[in-house]
């Protein structure tokens, strides 16, 4: 499935943007040496006085156009975005990289919104601020600090953004905003603005030629708001930068309309009225002119043409129908208008259906407020809230047909006692919201929010009703946050004990997040983070706490630095584990038993299923998160209130069947695929094996004739082929070795599959074989002048050296030399052999297939082998090479695109650059700062609502989002399965722990007084009682410990006191109930 980039292309010019990337910078735009000076003092800020950096404040950046910082517009760096290039593709990141964007207001949303954008790499940012620093301002902005205090905000905001990402142009502006400097940028961000000013600035960029783009976010408390203007028509190329849906057609109607049937590989994903186009299609060939044709009654395989098919050419076979991805104009309307006629809100919850009119009215009420007061409300004060609420009311009488016919006067006391706070994780929701909108603004990539979105999250609230006393500020950093949650909640948060589970993305995330909040940031509180990872070029763009002189150093510890110096109170220990059942000495039972709450923080299944289940045997809090790419969801387990992480899981991703993969590929994917495949066994798994031979040959051989199957056979031809007929002394023998591999994959296999099965072959049942999906291939004749072939030369030469220990020579690079060098090699003729067995079915796993002589042959090749050895020079040993996708510079990608392009040719399948094969054959995962800021804003929300306590499950919300539609869902967790037996009842929460060291015979006395049968008894694998074993009756009498030592072999260690049985019970009628884990505590 490929986007139509040349439909892409002709759309550009409708973008809203100041020029095309590329585009000719006349020389008297062109910034000289000066300029570039300038940038460095700003980038500096730290120690240049304020008054210098607003002396080089006024610059332009749009007379930098064609340039970063200086210099002409360089390459992506795909090794530092290549996980951002993965969600936005090459065009979006070059609009990106020519994007200027104004962020004014460096309050906690401002420097978010800031930290996404610089991450995400765009030309230059100007940060706009005429308010100084006040402690206030910690709570929630992790860029400033108590040194801070009184200085301007934008200005101490700079060095520490410039940090983020060089190739970024960070200034600031510390004078008052008019509409002149607006002029320089693509879009604009307000985030903390008077609507006064926000509808004048609007009007400007709204009429504005290109209209500027124009975004309003606020936050208050608990509350937030966007508003977006993009301009009268704004473009958007990609709707939700999902790849094109495709299938494979199986049959054409010659009808009117016309059906067409696809193969039953894959479900249909297109959509009536969806625009597809046709190819390789053979017979009805009229429908291959590369017309986009409309979609009707779509079905899972198949679908009706709006095309009369009937005087077609008759349907013969093959072909693809792909989908037409159409841009979409948007006509916004100026905030001016939408105030007054907002249309329809986006919705995020929908048992808040009726909310967002509310708070559309509730924002302008406090605007109101702060204007006639020059303050916000003040938290706790009756007097403030009555004010807010008449100002709502007016505003309300005076809204025509939009009037509400009620105000919620609760919900307005609470919006009024936060509207002060910007709270962190509010902060980071809102900050990657924005974000993503900018991103939109400057690159017309996903759907922008049109034009209102309002949240809250007022269930967040402590239960207990505050007291006005409780929100009194503290005159400290956490001001803001007591002001809406009171310093009892506050306290509990400074005191907690919290377990995070991996400091890479989103760690980087919560690190700040909790910093900032206060979480474990007293002496009777803690934070332990453990990661195995060490940081790489790639988490740069994304994992914003570290540092390009990091990397090589290890994530948790990195991090924790970086988080103590956001709050130097932050009691944080760095542990370099993976929690796994290795390292429950580390992570014991005390160690548990002592935690708050547990944050996962992790990218794989297995690892969250480890954590689901120890946190529901100690009975802790999870609370969960994920992104994948503009996606994010967050679950929250809480014990006893809802269903645990492991009750569900997703289905198992589809595999392609071996002889697919192998013999019959029909996308780019499989021939990835097997390109990775031979890429680990010829340089990889082959080299091991020849080096655990040659360590200790007789056990070696010893192994495989005890094996002496079909595996061991190939295993043993392979070591020997490496280490006579393949093995290389010299460069130009792995130029030999490479060319031969190339016949041999490209040429010869295709040849004798081709004989196999020739193109007019049937099945057993007469139908044709080469029938869709399979497609028919044709042998590659090499070409030394053609770039592709040339390349997987290069890159298998050089690799195949690698392997054998010796170095490059200059000349392996030159094209021209390697010409030369590959044209001296002599390929063998190669004639196909009948009756070479080759795997068409579709269930095998394995392509070997075993004989009644394999023993007789394992001894041949072992005796073959001690010979090959006995050649080789003292010492001899391989270097096995492990796959490492992202280092542009090894040749490993390069490798594995030339292998899957080659094959791809011979099957005629669409070829792909290194950078899809990357993403591809390394198994990249999309990923993008804006997702991960806003899924862990959300799961902290749902963190004050765990160490407030109390809750109840309505409360609690897991979220699903994504930010390229926008699309937000909130909802209830699901509650966990209750299990009832008489007047007891039980979850897979509960764990029955029973205290003393009790007999078997004791414990199914316990049971038994309970109504339960107990007739098994089990601990780890090992069976400690059955009742259908007469000999079992013998154990009756003896400690439930001493029988697990002596069956289960089971050594229960020093700092745990109990162990664990899992029993299988019936009741009096003979069912079977399923009890609850037993832990019996007999120390």
């Amino acid at each position: 499935m490929r986007f139509l980039r040349v439909l892409v292309r002709g759309l550009l010019y409708m973008l809203p943007r100041k020029r095309a990337v590329g585009a000719e910078v006349e020389e008297d735009q062109v910034a000289d040496g000066a300029q570039t000076k300038k940038a460095k003092v700003e980038s500096s800020n730290s120690v240049a006085s304020e008054a210098a950096v607003s002396e080089y404040s006024h610059r332009s950046p749009r007379k930098m156009d064609g340039e970063v910082n200086g210099n002409s517009v360089t390459e992506i760096d795909e090794d530092l975005h290549s996980r951002q290039l993965a969600v936005y593709g090459r065009e979006t990141m070059r609009r990106l990289f020519a994007s200027n964007v104004l962020v004014s207001g460096l309050n906690g949303l401002g420097a978010e919104i800031a930290k996404n954008l610089v991450l995400a790499g765009i030309k230059s940012i100007t940060l706009q601020d005429a308010q100084s620093v006040e402690m206030w301002d910690l709570s929630s902005n992790f860029f400033l600090s108590e040194e801070d205090i009184g200085r301007n905000r934008a200005s101490a905001c700079v060095q520490k953004l410039q940090e983020l990402n060089n190739a970024v142009l960070v200034s600031a502006l510390m004078e008052e905003l008019t509409e002149e400097h607006l002029s320089d940028f693509q879009a604009v961000v307000f985030t903390d603005i008077s609507l006064e000013k926000a509808i004048k600035f609007d009007d400007y960029c709204h009429n504005h030629q290109p209209p500027i783009s124009f975004v309003k976010a606020e936050v208050r408390g608990l509350f937030g708001s966007v508003f977006c203007d993009f301009g009268p028509q704004f473009t958007v190329v990609d709707v939700d930068g999902e790849e094109p849906h495709a299938g494979i057609i199986a049959s054409i109607s010659n009808d009117n309309p016309a059906l067409v049937s696809c193969v039953d590989d894959e479900r249909l994903e297109f959509q009536d009225g969806d625009l597809v186009v046709f190819s390789e299609i053979h017979g009805m060939s009229e429908l291959n002119d590369g017309k986009p044709r409309k979609v009707k009654n779509a079905r899972p395989y198949s679908f009706t043409l709006e095309e009369d098919t009937t005087n077609f050419g008759t349907y013969e076979k093959g072909g693809i129908v792909t989908q037409v991805k159409q841009p979409k104009i948007l006509q916004f309307k100026p905030l001016r208008e939408s105030l007054k006629d907002p249309g329809d809100f986006l919705l995020s919850d929908f048992s808040k259906f009726d909310r967002p009119p509310l708070l559309h009215l509730a924002f302008q009420a406090l605007d109101k407020f702060k204007q006639d007061y020059g303050r916000y409300p003040v938290a706790g004060s009756k007097d403030d809230a009555q004010r807010l609420m008449n100002f709502a009311v007016s505003i309300n009488e005076n809204s025509g047909d939009n009037k509400l016919e009620e105000i919620d006067e609760k919900l307005f006391s609470i919006f009024a006692n936060g509207s002060g706070a910007i709270l962190n994780p509010m902060a980071a929701i809102f900050g990657g919201i924005v974000g993503q909108e900018v991103v939109k603004a400057c690159s017309g990539k996903f759907h922008p929010l049109f034009q209102f979105f309002y949240f809250d999250s007022i269930e967040s609230l402590p239960v207990e009703p505050l007291e006005p006393n409780d929100v009194k500020p503290l005159n400290c950093r956490y001001d803001a946050q007591i002001s809406v949650f009171g310093s009892k909640l506050q306290k509990k948060m400074e005191e907690a004990n919290i377990f995070m589970v991996g400091s890479g993305a989103l760690g980087c995330e919560f690190l700040k997040n909790l910093a900032l909040m206060g979480v474990s940031c007293s002496h009777k509180g803690k934070l332990t983070i453990t990661d195995d990872d060490v940081i790489e070029k790639s988490n740069l763009s994304r994992q914003f706490l570290f540092r390009d002189w990091n990397i090589g150093q290890a994530k948790s510890t990195v991090a924790a630095s970086a988080a103590g110096s956001i709050n130097s109170s932050l009691h944080i220990e760095a542990l370099q584990n993976r929690a796994c059942p290795e390292t429950e000495n580390v992570f014991n039972d005390a160690f548990w038993e002592s935690l708050n709450v547990v944050i996962n923080a992790l990218d794989n299944v297995n690892a969250r299923m480890y954590m689901d289940m120890r946190c529901l045997y100690f009975q802790k809090p999870l609370l969960e998160s994920g992104t994948l790419g503009a996606k994010c969801n967050t679950q929250m387990v809480i014990p006893h209130l809802t269903e645990n992480y492991g009750a569900s899981r997703d289905p198992p991703e589809k595999q392609a069947p071996m002889c697919t993969v192998h013999s019959f590929p029909h996308n780019i994917d499989h021939c990835l695929t097997w390109a990775r495949s031979e890429f680990e066994g010829l340089l990889e798994k082959t080299p091991s094996e020849v080096n655990t031979f040659l360590s200790n040959p007789s056990e070696y051989a010893s192994a495989m004739r005890k094996a002496g199957d079909a595996q061991a056979r190939d295993l043993l031809q392979r070591v020997i082929e490496c280490l006579d007929k393949e093995r290389c002394d010299t460069f130009q023998d792995c130029i030999t070795w490479a060319r031969i591999k190339f016949e041999d994959y490209f040429s010869n296999r295709v040849k004798q599959l081709t004989f196999t099965f020739p193109e007019d072959s049937a099945t057993s049942t007469g139908a044709p074989f080469w029938s869709a999906p399979k497609r028919f291939p044709h042998a590659l004749q090499f070409l030394a002048s053609d770039p592709g072939h040339l390349h997987f030369i290069m890159a298998a030469s050089i690799l195949r050296a690698e392997t054998f220990g010796f170095s490059i020579p200059d000349w392996a690079k030159n094209t021209e030399k390697l010409a030369d060098a590959v044209n001296k090699v002599l390929v063998p003729d190669f004639q196909p052999k009948k009756g070479v067995k080759i795997v068409t079915d579709e269930k095998a796993t394995n392509l070997s297939s075993a004989s009644l002589d394999d023993a007789a042959v394992i001894n041949d090749l072992i005796t073959n082998l001690e010979e090959c050895a006995k050649k080789l020079p003292a010492g001899f040993k391989m270097k096995p090479i492990q796959f490492e996708k992202d280092d542009d510079t090894n040749y490993h990608m390069d490798l594995i695109a030339g292998l899957a392009n080659m094959r791809a040719r011979n099957y005629s399948i669409p070829e792909v650059d290194k950078l899809k094969a990357k993403f591809i054959a390394g198994r990249i995962i999309p990923a993008i700062a804006t997702s991960t800021a806003m899924a862990t804003g959300f799961v902290c929300l749902e963190l004050y609502k765990v160490l407030s306590g109390g809750h109840k499950v309505e409360d609690y919300r897991n979220t699903f989002a994504n930010l390229a539609l926008p699309l937000f869902s909130m909802a209830e967790p699901v509650p966990p399965k209750v299990i009832k037996h008489q007047d007891m009842s039980w979850t897979v929460w509960d764990r029955w722990i029973i205290k003393g060291d009790l007999t078997l015979s004791e414990l199914l006395q316990w049971l038994k007084a309970r109504g339960l049968n107990a007739y098994s008894i089990s601990c780890g694998t090992s069976l400690l009682y059955n009742s259908m074993f007469p000999r079992h009756k013998d154990r009756l009498g003896k400690k439930v410990a001493d029988v697990a030592k002596e069956v289960a072999k089971l050594e229960v260690p020093s700092y745990r006191r109990h162990l664990d049985v899992v029993v299988a019970c019936e009741d009096d009628d003979d069912n079977d109930i399923d009890i609850p884990l037993v832990s019996i505590y007999f120390r």
